[in-house]
C-alpha cells in the first residue's frame, strides 16, 4: 500500500509528559533546498524521563539523555541549560526503522532557567 504515513500520527504530547527537557544548543533554522532562514533550531536532551514504557520482561531503558530538536518556526533566544516545553508542536516519525523523530513549533516556553554557578 502506498501513502500510509500520511496517517501516522505521532502522540508528541504523551511523549513529552513526563519528561524534562534541558536546552543544550541552539541554532538557525533554514530550509534544506533554498537554504531560506525558517527560525531557529533549539537541541534539547532528554535529562528526566518518567513515561511508563511497555517493555519486554527483564528490559530497563528509557530515553534519558536522548536528544530532541524543535524547530521553532520563528526566530527565539533560549539560554543554553535552560529546561523548556514546545508550544504548539506536531511531530513525525520517519526513517528505515520508524525511530527518527522530527518536531516543528511555534514556540518554545522557559519551564526554569539555568542556575548560575
Amino acid at each position: 500500500m502506498r501513502f500510509l504515513s500520511q496517517f501516522h500520527r505521532f502522540a508528541l504530547e504523551e511523549f513529552l509528559a513526563q519528561k524534562t527537557l534541558m536546552v543544550t544548543g541552539v541554532s538557525e533554522y533554514v530550509d534544506f533546498t533554498t537554504k531560506k532562514h525558517l527560525g531557529t533550531k533549539v537541541e534539547c536532551t532528554i535529562v528526566e524521563d518518567n513515561t511508563p514504557y511497555k517493555q519486554k520482561e527483564g528490559e530497563h531503558m528509557s530515553n534519558r539523555f536522548e536528544k530532541i530538536t524543535f524547530k521553532v518556526t520563528k526566530d527565539v533566544d533560549v539560554p543554553l541549560n535552560a529546561m523548556v516545553e514546545p508550544v504548539n508542536a506536531t511531530a513525525k516519525v520517519y526513517g528505515d526503522y520508524k525511530n527518527m523523530l522530527s518536531v516543528t513549533c511555534e514556540d518554545i516556553k522557559l519551564v526554569s532557567l539555568p542556575k548560575k554557578a
